[in-house]
């Protein structure tokens, strides 16, 4: 099938219904108006339509002409991603980076890491996930991203990764204002705590062995999907567990949330990571790694 379209006779018919004229169209595009009418005419003959009815003052679109029109801006937008994409991949930019972001990650600071970027390359896509637990070093070593923020400790054995330490984040033991455990005393026995329902995020993990946090043998559990979640259900009272600090800070001000000393003490801090495809070397991935552990300087996740 031979069809006389092209991108330029494209590029021509746009100029035309957006700037109202033929004349203006030639100024766009910075040719003689005869060049205009010629692209125009060679369209309509190859094509054996008529794209604008003539007969007013004004040339305006035939619904042939508009469905071309239509259908023509989507393969112009289409070729200028393509052309685009290909200098980018060219030049070392990567035409898109995948990044696994641990649930414990405050999105809101993502965000801010995600804007300055696209100030330096709006070009490369940004693909986002958030994971639980293990699953970010799931997420990482299966291929399902590049880049991994808020990794646990312990990564997984084969390499294939760099690593660097994100920061601390203490993990301390919470439970709901009304619960019966906020009126006991302190520390709480691990063999009171087995009395009630724990909350426990779902390790997201679809490959690597799951892992599970501050769960007693025996201990009655309501999974949920994330952190967030977990947080709240045990503001509700459904359950209890540990959470991170800067996640229930607000709660506990509120005095919705109370913090609960137990037998293995007051809370736990734990590191956590980022960690990279050490197969990925593109300028996209170097400008990650310069603005999150580069230059000496670290982004602070757990400040308010």
């Amino acid at each position: 099938m031979k069809l006389g379209i092209n991108l330029d006779s494209l590029i021509v018919l746009d100029a035309i219904v957006r700037r109202g004229s033929f004349a203006s169209a030639a100024e766009e595009l910075h040719r003689v108006p005869s060049s205009i009418t010629y692209a125009v005419q060679k369209l309509e003959e190859s094509l054996g339509i008529t794209l604008f009815d003539r007969r007013g003052h004004r040339s305006n679109l035939t619904p042939a002409g508009e469905a071309l029109l239509k259908e023509g801006r989507d393969l112009l937008t289409m070729a200028d991603g393509l052309e685009r994409n290909v200098k980018r991949i060219a030049t070392g930019w990567e035409a898109e980076l995948r990044i696994a972001i641990g649930d414990i990650i405050p999105y809101a600071k993502v965000f801010d890491m995600c804007e300055a970027f696209h100030e330096i390359a709006p070009d490369t896509r940004l693909r986002l996930s958030t994971e639980v637990l293990g699953g970010t070093w799931d997420a990482l070593i299966s291929g399902r991203a590049d880049l991994v923020i808020g990794a646990p400790g312990d990564g997984p054995h084969g390499g294939g990764y760099g690593i660097h330490p994100l920061g601390e984040v203490e993990m301390v033991f919470a439970v709901s204002a009304h619960h019966p455990l906020a009126q006991e005393d302190e520390p709480l026995s691990n063999e009171l705590i087995r009395q009630y329902r724990i909350v426990a995020a779902a390790d997201s993990s679809r490959e690597l062995p799951p892992r599970t946090v501050g769960l007693l043998t025996g201990q009655s559990v309501l999974t949920v999907p994330d952190l967030d979640i977990k947080r709240q259900a045990q503001k509700r009272g459904l359950g209890v567990g540990y959470l991170p600090r800067h996640m229930i800070s607000k709660d506990i001000a509120a005095g919705e949330i109370i913090v609960k000393t137990t037998e293995d003490g007051t809370g736990t801090k734990h590191t956590l990571y980022y960690a990279w495809s050490t197969r990925h070397k593109g300028k996209a991935m170097a400008w990650f790694k310069k603005y999150l552990f580069g230059d000496g300087q670290k982004v602070d996740w757990f400040s308010p």
